[in-house]
């Protein structure tokens, strides 16, 4: 089993960034794909970007060329940096850890963008 604790979350205006952080309770490498999802009010929760235990990265469509997600196996921590934020990416954002035993999420931190 693994903790996962989501921090970086905040208020920023429109065209601003942020670096969200997912810190694992124990060793991710070569275990876990890692990912990153959100879930709007009422809306199903929806993957925005993943990367797996070998590196490749995968990117809605909404975020791409935006977003970044990259993981520190050293550190057991998977971050996802958020560039030219728009009010539309306002919501809850979840990490993810997705292995063979099964998936675990974190307790979501809150992205509000906002002038």
């Amino acid at each position: 089993q693994v903790q996962l604790v989501e921090s970086g979350g905040g208020l920023v205006q429109p065209g601003g960034s942020l670096r969200l952080s997912c810190a694992a309770s124990r060793s991710i490498y070569g275990i876990y794909h890692m990912g990153w999802y959100r879930q709007a009010p009422g809306k199903q929760r929806e993957l925005v970007a993943q990367i797996t235990t070998g590196g490749t990265t995968y990117y809605a469509d909404s975020v791409k060329d935006r977003f970044t997600i990259s993981r520190d196996n050293a550190k057991n921590t998977v971050y996802l940096q958020m560039n030219n934020l728009k009010p539309e990416d306002t919501t809850v954002y979840y990490c993810n850890a997705e292995g063979v035993a099964g998936g675990y999420w974190g307790q979501g931190t809150q992205v509000t963008v906002s002038s």
